[in-house]
């Protein structure tokens, strides 16, 4: 076990008990968001000992100046990080002139921190010893709005336990904050003007290098035996209260706090805030919590999943669904997903690959279908950047090169084995596009955007292919595959069978078109030499195989490695990345993260169960899996071939990444895309759920330790309910009987 200071609960995280060298990780754990901000789980009090005090607003970033030794053409000009905003929970509180920080207490009798997933949000109690002898205890409850999405609140009470006590109360909004993940160490956010009145805090901020403008803002109420007291002074920066109050007297005070940025609003962002802030204290505290719980069941009510006899695994797939929600609502085509999300700043604030591959079966099955489109409409809208992020690197005629990491369409990832080689990303996004049309039906995205995409990446693929005469075949030279332990290579299989399988889909798309709108058809202009060289290609790829093995080879050089399984490298020497050097990792067989595997998956419909089980039980012999993306999908795939105990010991992993801290990272932030590849595992993988082309069939394998499965899927305009245990598979939904699912198990499905 790793992380074991969190107790298991199948609706709550808990931490029992405060210890120091628990807090950063903590932090990211309990953090807290709603699709437009987001927090880390920092104490709204004082608190001296190592933390990250981390709040992140969608769509707001600062482009880093890319800091490298040796500038190549083509490189990004910055890598966008999440701008670290002013924190509007702060409390400083003293008590007998002793300040409340539990880094310096004299005891902490009693520590209690919960995460409620079921209604999203973030309660802490604890009583303490301070150094002048005062006994305290504090309650503190808070929550990002899902009502109101520029909101959070806050409920934070305090009393003295053993006798009388001179308090004092600062509450303010905490602007000497910085980004601790940064190439140059700059600051990123510039305070430009503090307003205030007697309650009311607004903190106007510009991002430095950018257009940029963010307003935080707060408002206190202070509660005393359930009457308001004033606060005693009207500083520049903060609110004050001082008030003695008697032994087992509770005093309270209550924040509604959050942000306006120019990023989604267009008006003034001052007056904007101030519309908020009555709104949200017009509504009140406890009415907004009723809007929270109320909101959160409907959320848990298409994405909800039951695992009966296995607590820690419950706890996990809940722990992951509740973080991607909190990350990613669909609101806003403009916003995206980022690995960390809103809990931390490693990877900066970007969307990669990750969206498509991972996340997007998460949100095409649990949400309405407009949030799917909307991540869609995302990469529709950043064409013309992808357009010129391919010109850049020497691609014309409409090529389009998606990008690894971006926050508006440019490319922004600094090393070069990412920016220039890793180019399979354009497949995953063609992928998506794939699996929404075949889920929905809605071919209408196809018709306005989805095929404007498919020609111009197909476009790119036509030409960054070369001939070989060698091999008389098509041939896609240095590249990085999904493995990042292997770099500029040439023939990574997946890239190759994923770029023969784009044209592909593309021709056939373009069959539709052409018949069903000519003119959108014409549009593209193409001669008959470009399709005839797009067919070719489909027909001549090269795939590099082993007669040896009479596998397909991951890339040309593989075979040509010392195949040491993984299972020989010493424990001392785990993870590579931390204790070999980069040419001794690159010169080695093993694989970061499932390669060929990824494609076995995106493609298994064109394999034998042969095929997948030998290319499976090669390759994970050499998978030492130091990306938070591979355990997931070596589950999926082992589950389709009956190695149900391994593919349990693999979602495990992938299910409880940050809750039992396996990399030893969670305090730098949430694997928050990893995260959907859990999901995946449960429901594709021992769910057995597929859906193509519009079609559903079914293939349950559950583990042994598991009396029941229950999930869910919003599939054509309703929730799909299923239910599966040793015998049988249950079927529920408005109009489920009229959705004919093929049952490919040897399970009994009922329509209930």
């Amino acid at each position: 076990m790793y992380n074991s200071y969190l107790e298991y609960s199948d609706w709550s995280i808990i931490e029992k008990d405060f210890r120091k060298d628990n807090h950063m990780s903590s932090e990211s754990i309990f953090s807290l968001g709603n699709g437009i901000f987001g927090q880390r789980g920092n104490f709204e009090e004082d608190y001296s000992g190592n933390k990250l005090d981390g709040n992140y607003v969608g769509g707001i970033y600062y482009p880093d100046k890319t800091k490298v030794g040796w500038w190549k053409i083509g490189y990004p000009n910055y890598f966008a990080r999440l701008v670290n905003c002013p924190s509007w929970i702060r409390l400083s509180i003293h008590i007998n002139d002793e300040i409340l920080d539990l880094n310096k207490v004299k005891k902490v009798n009693s520590f209690n921190k919960e995460l409620n997933m079921k209604e999203g949000v973030l309660r802490r109690s604890f009583e303490v010893e301070l150094n002048n002898g005062k006994i305290i205890s504090v309650e503190s409850e808070r929550f990002i709005s899902l009502k109101i999405n520029e909101v959070g609140l806050l409920r934070y009470s305090i009393s003295c336990l053993n006798s009388d006590c001179n308090i004092t109360i600062k509450s303010f909004i905490d602007d000497e904050v910085s980004n601790v993940d940064s190439n140059w160490n700059e600051n990123f956010l510039n305070t430009e003007e503090v307003l205030q009145n007697n309650d009311s805090t607004f903190i106007k901020s510009h991002v430095l290098k950018t257009d940029f403008k963010i307003c935080s803002f707060s408002k206190s109420r202070i509660i005393l035996d359930q009457e308001n007291i004033p606060f005693d002074s009207n500083e520049k920066t903060d609110h004050l209260l001082k008030y003695n109050i008697n032994k087992n007297q509770s005093l309270t005070i209550e924040k509604i706090g959050g942000y306006v940025s120019n990023f989604t609003c267009k008006t003034d962002l001052y007056e904007k805030s101030k519309q908020i802030i009555n709104r949200g204290s017009e509504l009140g505290y406890d009415n907004l919590f009723e809007y929270q719980k109320k909101l959160w069941s409907d959320i848990w009510e298409k994405s909800n999943i039951e695992i009966s006899g296995d607590l820690k695994s419950q706890q996990g797939i809940r722990f992951n669904i509740f973080q991607l929600n909190q990350t990613y609502m669909g609101q806003n085509p403009d916003m995206n997903i980022g690995p960390k999300g809103f809990t931390g700043e490693k990877y900066g604030g970007g969307t990669y690959w990750d969206t498509e591959a991972y996340c997007f079966p998460f949100y095409l099955a649990t949400k309405n279908t407009e949030v799917a489109r909307n991540l869609l409409i995302y990469r529709y809208n950043q064409l013309d950047k992808a357009l010129l992020n391919a010109k850049k690197l020497g691609f014309n005629h409409g090529a389009a090169l998606y990008p690894m990491v971006t926050v508006n369409g440019e490319e922004c990832h600094n090393e070069w084995e990412i920016t220039f080689e890793e180019i399979h990303r354009n497949i995953s996004i063609v992928m998506a596009i794939n699996k929404y049309i075949d889920s929905t039906g809605d071919y209408t995205y196809m018709t306005t955007m989805g095929i404007e995409i498919l020609v111009a990446i197909a476009r790119f693929w036509a030409q960054r292919v070369s001939f070989s005469k060698k091999h008389n075949k098509y041939v896609i030279l240095g590249v990085t595959g999904p493995n990042e332990y292997e770099n500029n290579v040439n023939n990574n299989w997946y890239t190759n069978y994923g770029a023969s399988w784009c044209l592909s889909y593309t021709l056939k798309n373009l069959k539709i078109i052409k018949e069903r709108d000519l003119s959108k058809y014409e549009s593209f202009s193409f001669d008959e030499k470009e399709l005839e060289l797009w067919k070719n290609i489909i027909n001549n790829i090269y795939l590099p195989y082993s007669k040896k093995y009479k596998l397909y080879m991951q890339d040309d050089g593989f075979e040509d490695k010392e195949l040491v399984h993984v299972d020989k490298i010493p424990k001392s020497e785990r993870p590579l990345n931390q204790n070999w050097s980069w040419d001794r990792i690159l010169r080695s067989p093993y694989i970061k993260q499932g390669d060929v595997i990824q494609g076995v998956y995106f493609f298994e419909n064109d394999f034998s169960p042969e095929f997948i089980d030998n290319h499976f039980r090669f390759y994970e012999k050499y998978t030492v899996h130091e990306s938070s993306l591979s355990a997931s999908i070596h589950s999926v795939i082992a589950s389709h071939i009956n190695q149900i105990d391994k593919s349990y010991n693999y979602f495990l992993r992938s299910s409880r990444l940050d809750l039992d801290d396996y990399n030893n990272e969670v305090e730098q932030g949430l694997h928050i895309t990893s995260m959907a590849g859990s999901w995946i595992a449960l429901v594709e993988g021992f769910g057995g759920l597929k859906i193509d082309k519009n079609n559903i069939s079914i293939n349950p394998k559950i583990p042994k330790n598991w009396d029941r499965l229950k999930f869910n899927i919003f599939y054509k305009n309703q929730i799909l309910k299923f239910e599966i245990n040793s015998e049988s598979i249950y079927v529920s939904g408005t109009n489920s009987n009229k959705i004919i699912i093929k049952n490919l198990s040897d399970k009994k499905l009922k329509y209930v």
